[in-house]
C-alpha cells in the first residue's frame, strides 16, 4: 500500500503534508503535489495533516488513476521537502469538485 494525492489538491497545493513526511516523498507540480510510491513508507501521517482530505490510501476504490498519476509525475516533478504557502486561491478551490482534467497542469512548479 501507498498513499496518493488526489484531485482535491488541484489548485490548492497545501503543504501541511510535506512538513510531516518522514521520508520526503512529495513532488511539486504547478497546481498540485504528488507522492512518489517508491519512497512512501505508508505511515499515513500526511493523510491526517491534509486540511482538505486530498490524500488517500491507494487501496480505496477508484484510486487507480491517481496511483498512476502520482507515480508518473513523481518521476518528473521536483521533490518538495519544506512547506510553502498554498496557492493564492486555495481556499476558494478547496471545495470545488471535478477539477480534473480541466484544471490540472503537467508543468513543474
Amino acid at each position: 500500500m501507498t498513499y496518493v494525492v488526489t484531485e482535491a489538491c488541484i489548485k490548492c497545493k497545501y503543504t501541511d503534508c510535506v512538513e510531516v513526511c518522514p521520508v520526503d516523498c512529495f513532488h511539486e507540480g504547478e497546481h498540485m503535489l504528488v507522492i512518489d510510491p517508491q519512497t512512501c513508507i505508508d505511515c499515513g501521517v500526511c493523510q491526517i495533516e491534509c486540511p482538505i482530505q486530498a490524500i488517500s490510501p491507494d487501496t480505496q476504490p477508484g484510486m487507480e488513476k491517481w496511483v498512476e498519476m502520482n507515480a508518473e509525475y513523481a518521476k518528473v516533478w521536483p521533490a518538495i521537502t519544506w512547506p510553502k504557502t498554498p496557492l493564492p486561491e486555495a481556499e476558494k478551490w478547496a471545495t470545488v469538485t471535478n477539477k480534473y482534467p480541466e484544471h490540472f497542469s503537467p508543468k513543474k512548479a
